[in-house]
């Protein structure tokens, strides 16, 4: 998809809303591979020149969601690109699998999360 003020605009407002159903506060959003190359080294460490291969990244220590619109081809997938980097964020423990293709679907069907916070055991 070709990144247009308009589609700029529309991933900021779906990004607010998602992460509000996450109960996360909305995250810095990267809408190309430019404005990966110019964030400090240190915030996309680990995927910094590697990121043109994915539809999408997700910074955990920095709050940073990178969303590769000249890579995705439509909106319903780069709607689930989103929510899947989103749920990264709200869910740091869960790898990719069913569990996580799960929390994906329910995000995208409207349900809402708790914040997250650390086990007691573990604090």
């Amino acid at each position: 998809m070709k990144l247009t003020p308009d589609l700029r605009v529309s991933i900021l407002e779906m990004a607010v809303m998602y992460a509000a159903r996450f109960s996360i506060p909305p995250p810095h959003m990267l809408l190309s591979t430019r404005e990966v190359l110019n964030m400090p080294k240190h915030v996309t460490a680990g995927r910094r020149t590697t990121a043109y291969k994915y539809y999408g990244v997700a910074y955990l220590q920095h709050n940073v969601v990178f969303l590769n619109t000249r890579k995705i081809p439509d909106m319903k997938a780069l709607e689930k690109t989103l929510v899947h980097e989103l749920a990264h964020l709200r869910f740091p423990y869960l790898a990719h699998g069913k569990r996580f293709d799960n929390v994906v679907e329910r995000g995208l069907r409207g349900a809402t999360f708790r914040p997250y916070t650390k086990h007691k055991k573990y604090k």
